[in-house]
């Protein structure tokens, strides 16, 4: 009941006029010193290359991390903050924060082996449907690509590599399981995105080492994206990882043991600020009607009320 009554509410919102220009906010900057690759596997210092997913059967259950944004990436990209950080970058290939700000269902936690020990998520980031303003409610309601990530910046290891665990959901009637072979598909379509091109299983060798490179641009700011299928971070296996009855396909272990490096450049620099050191943290600022306003100030908090219960 509490799904269907939020389903709608979500259509509710998708449908009034309430299109909005957002500029997604984040949190802090990470820091800047990075291995030779761009980030240190987890595993090294006591972490995991899975996260930690709540309320598994059975439990201990996790997903795996399954693309890597390389602290070899220009620091504009890595940058948590400004015109041209790491949100613009996920905007660039067709993903945006949650609908209205708000999260649904408990939050997944990791170990990056970085000297934080296990942390939450930084945040859930979903496919926008081509429509950055509210694309990312049509994401939740009806299901489709997304991710959560984590920063390595503690005070043991400090890459500033971004550890995403990507994944293609179904729709939020259907409790937001994951697809069969969604983990890898979430994977490759990301990738795709990220250098404009479709990728199917037979673009790349189980053996890691494959490259894809393409361009994406957002707000003016254009990024090269070189993409490397690696080995030796995860296995090939449905072991703790969740949903794994499901995932797998055809005698198929749920995931293939790759993992996606991406080393990320600006090639183009739009007309905001060419230097996010010197930002600090804003709030995103949205551009609303009074219609618009209206609607979202009163479905909102309905929204948040029935996503918490649905998740209870």
């Amino acid at each position: 009941m509490a799904t269907n009554l939020l389903s709608l509410l979500l259509s509710l919102c998708l449908s009034a006029s309430c299109t909005a220009n957002a500029a997604r906010g984040a949190p802090p900057t990470p820091l800047s010193r990075r291995d030779s690759t761009g980030y240190v596997n987890p595993v090294t210092n006591g972490g995991s290359m899975l996260t930690n997913a709540p309320n598994t059967y059975p439990a201990g259950l996790g997903e795996p991390l399954n693309a890597i944004i390389s602290g070899n990436s220009d620091s504009d990209v890595l940058s948590l903050t400004g015109d041209s950080g790491l949100n613009n970058y996920f905007l660039s290939i067709g993903f945006g924060t949650e609908c209205l700000g708000i999260h649904e269902g408990d939050a997944q936690t990791a170990n990056l082996g970085d000297g934080k020990g296990t942390v939450n998520e930084t945040a859930e980031i979903r496919w926008d449907y081509y429509n950055p303003g509210l694309g990312t409610c049509t994401e939740t309601q009806q299901g489709g690509n997304h991710f959560r990530y984590w920063v390595q910046n503690g005070t043991n290891v400090n890459t500033g590599a971004i550890f995403m665990a990507v994944s293609y959901e179904l729709p939020l009637a259907q409790n937001h399981d994951i697809v069969p072979n969604g983990y890898n598909l979430g994977r490759d379509w990301l990738v795709g995105n990220a250098t404009s091109r479709n990728i199917t299983t037979s673009d790349y060798s189980t053996s890691g080492g494959t490259q894809f490179s393409g361009s994406t641009s957002y707000n003016g700011w254009t990024y090269q994206t070189t993409a490397t299928y690696t080995t030796g971070l995860l296995n090939a296996t449905s072991d703790g990882i969740n949903h794994y009855a499901t995932v797998a396909v055809n005698g198929q272990p749920a995931i293939d043991g790759l993992v996606a490096v991406l080393e990320v450049k600006v090639t183009q620099k739009g007309s905001g600020s060419s230097s996010s050191s010197n930002k600090t943290s804003a709030a995103p600022s949205l551009v609303y009607s009074p219609i618009q306003y209206l609607t979202l100030a009163l479905v909102a908090p309905i929204i948040a009320f029935f996503a918490l219960y649905a998740a209870l």
